[in-house]
């Protein structure tokens, strides 16, 4: 609760992540329906159809977005300059990502689910209300790249769990392609993305630093 308290009497955390949540919806959202009507590639390669198509790890796909919570508040709640160069990586990877959407917008071929069990149940709700376009770059690869990233350098953060936040990183992005939400080239692509914003937005950080403090 103290940890709680502490966020919400934060005004610069709040404003970082009420801007990374409008920001990520925006270019979600908006991707999706600007990019809708023009032609789409499809990347998927023979390797793509190797992978085993495995309902079950539609769980992994849903408990990302526990991981991401908890990894992004974990990193919005470091020192300012470790908050300020997670937020501004993120706001750039959805900048990018919407360039992409827009440029090079994606499909894919999804399988016939005939099942009736409970996993097939969840992937047939998965499939109702997350259609197959905005592919690439994935964001649930995005995600779990910078939440790991993010968290790294963090003294707070006990190496134990920075252990967990990459297996759980590569589980959620393996998931991705064992429920045929995404391809390959698209894992590839947001860890990628995620990496290189992580790097370029380090760059004036150390002015905006002495900016904060007024020096």
């Amino acid at each position: 609760m103290k940890f709680l308290r502490s966020i919400l009497h934060s005004p610069r955390t709040l404003h970082r992540m009420g801007v990374m949540l409008l920001w990520n919806c925006a270019v979600y959202y908006g991707g999706r329906l600007l990019s809708g009507g023009t032609f789409h590639r499809d990347f998927t390669t023979e390797l793509d159809g190797r992978i085993p198509f495995l309902p079950w790890t539609v769980s992994v796909y849903f408990l990302a977005f526990l991981f991401w919570s908890a990894n992004y508040v974990l990193s919005l709640t470091r020192e300012d300059r470790a908050a300020e160069h997670f937020f501004r990586a993120d706001v750039l990877s959805r900048t990018v990502a919407l360039s992409v959407f827009l440029l090079c917008p994606t499909t894919m071929t999804r399988p016939e689910l005939s099942g009736s069990g409970f996993w097939d149940g969840l992937m047939r709700l998965l499939y109702a209300v997350d259609e197959p376009n905005v592919l690439f770059p994935p964001f649930h690869c995005l995600n779990s790249a910078l939440s790991c990233f993010g968290i790294w350098r963090d003294e707070r953060v006990s190496a134990g769990y920075k252990v967990f936040s990459v297996f759980a990183a590569l589980a959620i992005c393996l998931s991705t392609l064992t429920t045929r939400q995404h391809v390959l080239w698209d894992v590839f692509a947001g860890v990628g993305l995620g990496a290189v914003c992580y790097a370029l937005s380090s760059v004036g950080l150390d002015r905006h630093s002495l900016i904060r403090s007024g020096r």
